[in-house]
């Protein structure tokens, strides 16, 4: 039997020049310059490119963990273009995905809270504290949803936890004072809002929540030396400038 013959200089054909394999391979080259195309889109906040690279990924059907951050992104992409039910779909797809993602909860958390759907934002915030019982995240996730949903009892909380580990959060005070001004716990809170203050000073809104507890308190000296201190602080919120000078006109001495 003769041997095969093979001519000059030529080399074997690589089994991945089978049509199959070069597709594949073209998949994954697409999948991998998309990606790189999307994220610098993101970080240019070209969301709607940045839709289209994802949305385009997405088709490929891919696998993990790909599939599941191609999902994360496509929704931070959707949510930046105000198409908040869809931001909430996406993310829902990538936690399905991946159970334990993490970012995905926070940001869906994110966008019930936008969209009005404290039930489902109270749901994946219990889930995100019982995956991550220690992450300052989770628990601040979870203390802003029980403050928008009325329980003020969840998030004193978890807010309390989270300054434990964290004393300097000056926002996480505030949050937490507004919890314990609720359950007309007023000398904490006042206490909570003077930390808030000390650790930021020109936090408007907790030198105008602690004004609302002097009043009430019968200090109408400080309240009024706190709202003229908002007014003078919140330019970048006309709401609150407003509603300040309002309160600091109300109050005669």
């Amino acid at each position: 039997m003769c041997a095969a013959q093979t001519y000059p200089g030529a080399t074997p054909v690589p089994r991945t020049t089978s049509v199959p394999a070069l597709r594949a391979l073209a998949a994954r080259r697409e999948v991998s310059e998309r990606f790189s195309r999307g994220i610098e889109d993101l970080d240019r906040a070209n969301w709607a490119n940045a839709a289209a690279e994802f949305e385009r990924i997405i088709s490929l059907h891919l696998d993990e963990p790909q599939a599941s951050t191609a999902h994360y992104d496509l929704g931070i992409a959707y949510a930046n273009l105000h198409r908040l039910d869809d931001a909430a779909a996406q993310f829902r797809i990538a936690i399905a995905a991946d159970p334990a993602f993490l970012a995905a909860m926070a940001n869906l958390i994110a966008v019930d809270l936008a969209r009005g759907d404290v039930r489902e934002a109270r749901i994946v915030a219990d889930r995100f504290v019982a995956v991550a019982p220690d992450s300052a995240r989770a628990l601040y996730s979870r203390g802003i949803v029980a403050l928008k949903s009325g329980a003020n009892g969840t998030a004193e909380q978890d807010f309390s936890r989270l300054l434990r580990a964290d004393p300097r959060y000056a926002v996480a005070h505030y949050d937490l004072g507004l919890a314990q001004m609720r359950q007309g716990k007023y000398a904490s809170a006042a206490r909570e809002f003077e930390l808030a203050l000390d650790l930021a000073p020109k936090y408007a809104r907790a030198r105008f929540a602690l004004g609302t507890i002097l009043l009430r308190q019968g200090d109408r000296a400080g309240a009024r030396a706190a709202f003229a201190r908002v007014a003078d602080d919140s330019n970048g919120d006309p709401a609150l400038h407003n509603l300040a000078i309002s309160m600091r006109d109300a109050i005669k001495i």
